[in-house]
């Protein structure tokens, strides 16, 4: 049983990275470890912590892809695009924190295997009036050297070497008196833009404006995913849930497969939006439907349901439930890929195809595939084709979309 926190509780996800170092070609936090977003690690972490009432995701500024891939989510979080710096995105994150919050974490996405327990040190730490300000950090164990250059170029010398003893790695989730953030990133008004790119941490932040930072033991899990040979180190950390050891472990248990099938009428209506494969295309006309009309996602629905043997798409979403009405094709697959994993099965993939005259897709094929993998948590692949001028998909009056998922008994 939860226990009742004794004050309420907002974090902000920081998630607006786009993993320039990491060289992965999509947000950082999009990033899969074994199956599933970096996003989507923290936040399951997150949501176990029962003093966190409350969950804001900072997310890359004009990049639809992190909110169709947080989607399945609903309500359990807010989400809200980010700044130009790191300390720009915690600001527009505050923004969006409740009044009631007596304290706020700050948490990066880049660290998604933070335990549980981490979060609720920090937590037990700010229950002392006294206290409005801690972080986790570890202790350091290589030697660390103040290095610089002579005139401001060539080679580094070292400058001095503090004592290894009074160094340590901070780490997050900070925890924060929600007043005393609030008001230090306040201060942050009379920064310069250079200035602002030097703040990597709110903690810096808080004691800039005069707050003692207290500091907790960290946990190696807490590793932040920078480079690519992080990920690996991460991999390690997850449980033995993933496909290949379910399947090393479980050498009896046979793959499923199944089949989807879903067709659309373009709407009669010229000014319906076209969504298709979690993707909006804004120079065609949307296909008809109780929902966004997105094929390609419903027929991905339908052969997860078949592989799992739990019914179809109208069992869980028909028309008969109206809070699915105009619901986005990136939900649905995120909710069906949930409902899966809940019958007792991990998904392997799911590969797509749709024929038909519009929209052009080529050009956006990968940018579908993050999305929609984004949101099931396995990867997802979609094709297009034409039938030659052949039917009502040749005609350009309706679409087609076939679908195929492999799942397993976990």
């Amino acid at each position: 049983m939860k226990q009742t926190p004794s004050h309420p509780s907002s974090l902000i996800l920081v998630a607006a990275g786009m993993g320039t170092r990491l060289g992965a070609g999509m947000p950082k936090a999009l990033v899969q470890v074994a199956g599933k977003s970096l996003a989507a690690h923290a936040i399951d972490r997150i949501l176990q912590v029962a003093q966190i009432n409350e969950i804001i995701v900072v997310t890359p500024p004009d990049d639809q892809r992190m909110q169709s891939a947080l989607a399945g989510y609903g309500s359990k979080l807010r989400t809200v695009p980010g700044g130009a710096s790191r300390a720009d995105s915690v600001r527009r994150g505050l923004q969006l924190v409740s009044d009631e919050a007596a304290t706020i974490l700050v948490h990066d996405a880049a660290r998604a295997f933070a335990p549980v327990e981490l979060y609720q040190r920090v937590l037990q730490e700010l229950e002392a009036p006294e206290t409005k300000a801690v972080i986790p950090a570890l202790a350091v164990t290589d030697t660390i050297s103040v290095v610089a250059q002579q005139d401001g170029h060539g080679p580094e010398f070292i400058e001095q070497t503090p004592a290894r003893s009074t160094l340590r790695a901070v780490q997050t989730p900070q925890g924060f008196d929600a007043e005393v953030l609030r008001a230090a990133h306040a201060q942050l008004d009379h920064y310069t833009e250079a200035e602002l790119e030097k703040v990597t941490d709110d903690a810096s932040i808080v004691r800039a404006y005069g707050t003692t930072v207290q500091v907790v033991a960290g946990e190696q899990q807490a590793l932040k995913v920078t480079h690519p040979e992080d990920l690996e180190v991460v991999s390690k950390l997850v449980t033995p849930t993933t496909p290949a050891l379910h399947i090393a472990r479980e050498a009896m248990d046979l793959p499923r497969i199944g089949n989807g099938i879903d067709v659309h009428a373009v709407s009669d209506d010229p000014s319906r939006p076209m969504w298709l494969a979690g993707l909006h295309f804004p120079d065609d006309i949307g296909l008809s439907g109780h929902s966004d009309g997105d094929a390609v996602a419903h027929a991905a629905c339908d052969a997860l349901f078949s592989a799992a043997g739990i019914g179809d798409l109208g069992t869980h979403f028909g028309v008969d439930r109206p809070e699915f009405a105009g619901a986005s094709g990136v939900s649905l697959i995120a909710e069906a890929a949930r409902l899966v994993r809940e019958a007792g099965f991990e998904i392997g993939n799911i590969a797509v195809q749709f024929v038909g005259r519009r929209p052009r897709f080529a050009a956006r094929r990968e940018e579908a595939s993050q999305v929609l993998s984004a949101a099931v948590g396995a990867p997802v692949s979609v094709i297009a084709t034409t039938s030659d001028g052949l039917g009502y998909e040749g005609e350009g009056t309706g679409l087609t979309a076939y679908a195929t998922a492999l799942v397993y008994p976990r």
